[in-house]
């Protein structure tokens, strides 16, 4: 599921976008004033958007982003003088003052671009080789005999470690299996 999160440090200016959001037909997951706030959200949804501010309340909006798994994508909503001093990856600008046309265009190409890497991630899945395949099961039988998980508990587990750091499945269920036959 792709998550909408809006993270504002004044809860109104928040709750202003997040409506903004919900009338033109997305769906929002959470209103945050903190990024820790912002970061519990994400935890729940596979991937996502984040429409933020510049500067938190407990951070800057370069925290959260290190922070955010690689599959989240954010929307940094400042005046032209903080966002394009340097681009960050996964990080995308709207100038304030914000038009609304400009704002539901600019989300409406971040969720067809998570859209997009959500579907390539999934055929990537699907042109596995039985080597992958049998490697993969030795990680989640691994993990459900250690961690008294259930095959779906695990497989859960490789797929958020797997989205966490950026790597594909197989890669995780690699380093899976190394650490854990230590």
């Amino acid at each position: 599921m792709v998550g909408i999160i809006v993270v504002f440090p004044n809860k109104d200016n928040a709750t202003n976008i997040r409506n903004l959001l919900v009338r033109g037909g997305m769906d929002v997951t959470g209103v945050a004033t903190t990024g820790a706030q912002a970061m519990n959200y994400a935890d729940t949804v596979d991937e996502g958007i984040v429409v933020c501010g510049y500067k938190l309340k407990d951070m800057m909006y370069t925290e959260l982003r290190e922070y955010l798994p690689k599959t989240f994508e954010m929307l940094l909503i400042a005046s032209a003088d903080k966002w394009s001093e340097g681009g960050i990856e996964g990080v995308v600008g709207l100038s304030m003052p914000i038009k609304v046309y400009d704002l539901m265009n600019t989300m409406d190409m971040m969720l067809r671009t998570v859209d997009r890497r959500r579907k390539k991630r999934k055929l990537e899945q699907k042109n596995r080789n039985s080597e992958q395949k049998a490697l993969i099961t030795k990680a989640k039988e691994l993990l459900m005999a250690r961690n008294n998980m259930t095959e779906a508990e695990a497989h859960r587990y490789l797929q958020k470690s797997s989205m966490d750091s950026g790597t594909n499945m197989v890669e995780t269920a690699e380093m899976v299996l190394s650490i854990m036959s230590e």
